[in-house]
C-alpha cells in the first residue's frame, strides 16, 4: 500500500476533538488517498479502533469484511466498523486508487446500521454532493496548513458533510443504484461457502436456477468477472489468508482449496500475487 496523500492527526489532539463540544458527536483522525498495486492486498493487522470509510476512485478488488468476500470497484465505497478487520485485495490487472478516513464519535455509532454494504455511487453534473473528491481535498488541503484548534474544527465539519454524501445519497439524490444483483449475491455466497470443492459454471447455474449464459453477464456486469474466474480469485485470496494465519503447509492449503494438483496451484498463486505461496509467507522479514 502506497501513501499519496495522507494525515494522521496527532494522538493528543485527537484526545481533544474526543472533548471538543463542536468535534466530540464526529471526528476523524486519519484520512488520505492510497494506491494498492495490482495483485496485492491491503488489510488490517488487528480490529480497526475506529470506523474506516474506504471510497474507490480508480481499479477494482475484492474486500473481506466479516468473512464475506464482496467485489469492488470504481465508484464504489463501504464503511467498515469499528472492532472488525478487513482485507482489500486489488485485482490483477491494474492498481487501485482509494480515498480513506478513519473516524469515530457519538454520531458514527448512531450510523452504525448503514455501514459494511458495498454501494455504487454515478456522478451525475447535476447532483450537488456529487463531487466527494472535492470535499477530500478541501479537507487535505487545510490539513496541510497545521493542525491548529480552527483548522481541525473546520475540517471536521467538512468531513461530516463529506460522510453525509455517502451514507444519506440514496435519501437525497439519485446518486445510488440498487444494491447488488441479488442473483449475483446469491452466486458469491454460494461460492464462498464451497471454496474447498472444484465447481463448474453449470453446477453454480444451477443452484442460483439460471443459464449459464445469461449468469455470466449478469455477474461480470456486477463483478467484472465471469464467475469461475471470481472464483479462481476467491480461493487465492482464501490461501492468503491461511499462509498468513496458519502454519498449513503449501501442500494441505491446496487441498484445502480444492486443487487436486499442488503444482497447479502453485501456479495459479503465482500468476495472481505475483510471487510464490511461499514467498509470499516469507514476505515479512
Amino acid at each position: 500500500m502506497k501513501q499519496i496523500r495522507y494525515f494522521k492527526i496527532p494522538t493528543p489532539l485527537v484526545e481533544e476533538q474526543k472533548s471538543n463540544r463542536l468535534t466530540r458527536s464526529l471526528y476523524f483522525t486519519e484520512i488520505g488517498e492510497i494506491e494498492v498495486e495490482k495483485g496485492t492486498i491491503w488489510s488490517s493487522d488487528k480490529k480497526l479502533e475506529n470506523n474506516l470509510l474506504v471510497y474507490c476512485t480508480k481499479g477494482s478488488g475484492i474486500v473481506m469484511i466479516s468473512n464475506e468476500q464482496i467485489p469492488v470497484s470504481n465508484e464504489q465505497f463501504f464503511v467498515i466498523p469499528e472492532e472488525e478487520k478487513f482485507k482489500f485485495y486489488s485485482v490483477i490487472t491494474e492498481d487501485s486508487r482509494l480515498m480513506i478516513v478513519q473516524f469515530n464519535g457519538k454520531n458514527s455509532k448512531l450510523l452504525g446500521k448503514e455501514f459494511s454494504v458495498v454501494r455504487n455511487l454515478i456522478p451525475s453534473v447535476n447532483n450537488m454532493v456529487a463531487n466527494r473528491e472535492m470535499l477530500f481535498d478541501e479537507i487535505l488541503n487545510n490539513l496541510s496548513k497545521g493542525f491548529h484548534d480552527e483548522n481541525l474544527e473546520y475540517v471536521n465539519f467538512c468531513f461530516g458533510h463529506l460522510l453525509a454524501t455517502f451514507i444519506y445519497a440514496n435519501r437525497t439524490s439519485e446518486d445510488v443504484e440498487a444494491e447488488s444483483n441479488p442473483v449475483v449475491t446469491r452466486a458469491i455466497n454460494f461460492l464462498n461457502k464451497n471454496l474447498d470443492k472444484k465447481l463448474t459454471l453449470n453446477q453454480l447455474a444451477a443452484e442460483v436456477g439460471y443459464s449459464p449464459t445469461y449468469l455470466t453477464t449478469i455477474f461480470k456486469n456486477e463483478a467484472n468477472y465471469s464467475p469461475i474466474s471470481y472464483f479462481s480469485h476467491l480461493k487465492i485470496l482464501k490461501a492468503c489468508e491461511f499462509l498468513d494465519y496458519t502454519n498449513m503447509k503449501v501442500k494441505e492449503i491446496s487441498f484445502q482449496l480444492g486443487y487436486s494438483d499442488p503444482y497447479y496451484f502453485t501456479k495459479d498463486f503465482k500468476k495472481k500475487m505475483g510471487m510464490s505461496p511461499r514467498n509470499y509467507r516469507n514476505r515479512v522479514g
